[in-house]
C-alpha cells in the first residue's frame, strides 16, 4: 500500500480523513501515534513539526499531505473512487468548501476549545473563552438546524468532503453540549452522519478510546 495515515482513533479530525479512506475503500496503512510517548511524539514531529493530526503519507509519490481537508481534496484527486468529494463544477465546488470551512471553524474549532479547556491545570482555565466558544457553536448550530431541515447532506442530496467534516464536528459538539432537543434537524443529519457505513466504522473502532474523552 502506498498510503499510510498517521492518525489516532479519538481524534476528530482523523474521523474527517477516516470517513473519506473508508467510503471509496481506499487502501492504506493505519499508524496509530501516541502523543504521550515521548519517542512516538518526536518521531512524528520530525514529519510535521507542527504535530497535529492527520498526516497523510503517499509513499509512491514520495508526498506528505497535512491538513484534513487537503487531505481528502488529494484523495480525491489521485485515488477517486465512487463518492467524488469535491463537485467538478467550480460554483458547486466553491459552496462545499465554504461548508466544509463552516464546521471546521465554526462548530469543529469551538467544540475543541471547550474540551481543551477541560484539560487545563486549575489557574490555566479559559472560562471567558470558552462562553465565547459556546456562543459561536449555538449560533452555527443554529444555523445548521435551518439548512439541514430540507436537505439530506450538507451539499444537498450528494455526500461530499462538507459531511466528513459535519460527522466529527456534530458528534463532538452534541458531547459537550447536547443539541437533540433544540436542534432537532441537525440532530437527523447527526444520526444520518452515524448511520453511514463510513462513519459507522470509524466510531467503532473509536470505542475503545472514548472513555479517554475528558467530562466536565
Amino acid at each position: 500500500m502506498s498510503l499510510k495515515l498517521y492518525f489516532h482513533p479519538l481524534s476528530s479530525f482523523c474521523h474527517k480523513v477516516l470517513i473519506a479512506l473508508y467510503e471509496n475503500g481506499t487502501p492504506f496503512t493505519p499508524q496509530l501515534v501516541n502523543l504521550q510517548d515521548e519517542g512516538e511524539r518526536t518521531a512524528f514531529r520530525k514529519m510535521w513539526p507542527i504535530g497535529k493530526f492527520p498526516l497523510l503519507r503517499d509513499e509512491a509519490r514520495d508526498w506528505t499531505v497535512n491538513e484534513s481537508s487537503i487531505i481528502i481534496e488529494y484523495l480525491d484527486q489521485h485515488f477517486p473512487g465512487r463518492t467524488r468529494f469535491v463537485p467538478d463544477d467550480p460554483e458547486l465546488a466553491r459552496q462545499m468548501r465554504f461548508r466544509d470551512r463552516f464546521f471546521d471553524l465554526y462548530i469543529h474549532m469551538q467544540m475543541q476549545k471547550i474540551v481543551g479547556d477541560r484539560m487545563r491545570p486549575e489557574g490555566k482555565k479559559d472560562p471567558h473563552g470558552v462562553e465565547d466558544a459556546r456562543t459561536t457553536m449555538q449560533t452555527a448550530l443554529g444555523m445548521v438546524d435551518h439548512a439541514m431541515a430540507s436537505k439530506t447532506w450538507a451539499a444537498g442530496e450528494d455526500f461530499t468532503m462538507a459531511d466528513c467534516s459535519a460527522a466529527p464536528s456534530l458528534f463532538y459538539a452534541d458531547k459537550v453540549m447536547p443539541f437533540a432537543d433544540t436542534h432537532p434537524h441537525a440532530h437527523a443529519y447527526l444520526d444520518r452522519l452515524m448511520q453511514r457505513p463510513s462513519y459507522a466504522r470509524a466510531l467503532k473502532e473509536a470505542e475503545p478510546y472514548f472513555k479517554f474523552f475528558p467530562k466536565e
